[in-house]
Formats: structure tokens, C-alpha cells, sequence
């Protein structure tokens, strides 16, 4: 059984930057990603960022491309969502997740991670 657990959501201002954080116990193995997923109030499940772990490497959003960056701690089994220039349009409550995507082209597809975190909620205020 994996366990996913966030940190690192708060509020910041418009420009700002917070890092994400989420760790993943119980081993998981084999091609799994770890991705980022984020949620409006009102609006879908959207994909943001994530990283596969044997080999592709990284996958954004065409939204955060260039202003958030994924990263990873292999050894602890966690990844990191660095989020710099953030805008109001950010808010959200983000969710990582562990899954094992097939192909590169489902990474950004929620219906490919099994395990998912309890989401951490992160408000930019304009």
C-alpha cells in the first residue's frame, strides 16, 4: 500500500513563490509518476506537473511551463513542486498522486494514479 502526503500550501501574494512538497512511503516500483494535480472550487481536476520515474523525466502543464518547476528527492521516495510568479488564477487545492502511466501521454491523466494525497491548499491573493 503507498501513502502520499503533501505539505507546503499556504497563502502568498501575487508573484510570490511556495514549494510543495509530497512524499511517498510504501516503495512504490517498477515506471510510476508522481504528478501534481490541482482543483478550483467550481472547476475540474487539472493536471500541473509530474515527474516519471524511470525514464521521460518531467511533464508540465502548458500553464506553469516556465514559472513551476518538479523535482525529486529519490532517495525519500518525494517530490517537490517549486511555484514561482504565482497569479490569482494558481488558487487551488493541489493534490499529488502516485500512479504508473503507461505511456508519456498519459501522464497528465488523473485516471492513471492510483494513490493520492489528501491535498493542500494553496491561495494567491492579487
Amino acid at each position: 500500500q503507498v501513502q502520499v502526503v503533501e505539505s507546503g500550501g499556504g497563502l502568498v501574494q501575487a508573484g510570490g513563490s511556495l514549494r510543495l512538497s509530497c512524499a511517498a512511503s510504501g516503495r512504490p516500483s517498477g515506471e510510476y509518476a508522481m504528478g501534481w494535480f490541482r482543483q478550483a472550487r467550481g472547476e475540474e481536476r487539472q493536471f500541473v506537473a509530474a515527474y516519471r520515474w524511470r525514464g521521460d523525466g518531467t511533464f508540465y502543464a502548458d500553464s506553469v511551463k516556465g514559472r513551476f518547476t518538479i523535482s525529486r528527492d529519490e532517495a525519500r521516495n518525494t517530490v517537490f513542486l517549486q511555484m514561482n510568479n504565482l497569479k490569482p488564477d494558481d488558487t487551488a487545492v493541489y493534490s499529488c498522486a502516485v500512479g504508473w502511466p503507461p505511456g508519456p501521454l498519459r501522464v497528465s491523466s488523473a485516471s492513471e494514479y492510483s494513490y493520492w494525497g489528501q491535498g493542500t491548499q494553496v491561495i494567491v491573493s492579487s
